[in-house]
């Protein structure tokens, strides 16, 4: 169970970090890219990838589509942040889960029981709830959250394929796929550097280490969660994404002040009660 909290806890900090980088005047692109530095580093001296045995015929086009994914999406994570809150955007990132379980369904033909059915439906309805904006938020801020949610259930899907890839160690292509996320953050920093005219500035580095730091320790309690709970991955499932909504929402009501509405106090409850039913849709 304390895998399981930590990993909860460096979830949640991440969102702080980057709510908190706000006051500093930072450049999101730079922290992001640095933040695979970090992860690269960490995860090579705490799982040491053999990068031999990875060849042509390793599955390339997932590695390229998460590298180029991770980084992009983690840029809408701050925007989203920035103008919707740690409350909302944390939930939209957990209610992300829909987006494979939509997937297996109308994809791979998996068959839905009542639970899930229900699940669905209260997370859609959550899912509302909880983006509906405030009569004083104009514009489409909305959207940051919606792309949140959209791209972490693509990403997680193709995470799940990568770990059906049993030839190469679930670790060693996560190694992968970090590597080629700090090539393209780099990428659109050098964009930022050549045609924005950004400036680099150490703080960067210094948040970016942060964030990384936090970022890789919530996947490897979540790993380490997992292989406790071996005989029970329903527990890790339903903990982690309610414990990052509840604690995600204290965060920011409490410390941040962030002004929810009513309905997105509702949306809220009605997420973790989704997740609970899509749980019990796994219980055999």
């Amino acid at each position: 169970m304390l895998f399981l909290v930590l990993s909860i806890i460096c979830s949640v900090v991440v969102g702080v970090i980057f709510k908190i980088t706000r006051k500093y005047n930072t450049n999101p692109t730079q922290i992001v890219a640095f933040n695979y530095v970090f992860a690269m580093l960490l995860c090579y001296f705490t799982f040491s990838p053999d990068l031999k045995e990875v060849t042509v015929n390793s599955p390339w086009i997932i590695y390229i589509a998460i590298g180029v994914l991770l980084p992009a999406v983690f840029l809408f994570l701050v925007a989203s942040i920035k103008h919707m809150g740690i409350v909302k955007t944390d939930a939209a990132q957990r209610l992300s889960l829909f987006i494979p379980i939509l997937a297996a369904w109308f994809i791979f033909k998996e068959e839905f029981n009542s639970y899930k059915v229900i699940g669905l439906l209260t997370g859609f309805l959550a899912l509302l709830f909880i983006l509906k904006k405030q009569a004083t938020n104009t514009g489409n801020k909305w959207m940051y959250p919606a792309i949140v949610l959209f791209g972490f259930g693509v990403i997680d899907i193709l995470f799940k394929q990568i770990a059906l890839y049993t030839t190469l160690p679930y670790t060693t292509s996560l190694f992968v796929v970090f590597e080629i996320a700090l090539l393209v953050a780099v990428f659109i920093a050098a964009y930022e550097f050549v045609i924005k005219k950004a400036r680099f500035e150490s703080k960067n580095i210094l948040f970016g280490a942060l964030v990384g730091l936090f970022n890789f320790g919530n996947i490897l309690f979540y790993l380490k969660a997992h292989k406790a709970f071996s005989e029970n991955p329903s527990t890790v499932f339903a903990g982690m994404n309610m414990g990052v909504i509840i604690l995600g929402s204290v965060v920011g009501l409490l410390f941040f002040k962030e002004k929810l509405s009513k309905i997105n106090f509702v949306g809220i409850i009605l997420a973790l009660i989704s997740i609970i039913f899509i749980v019990f849709s796994q219980l055999k």
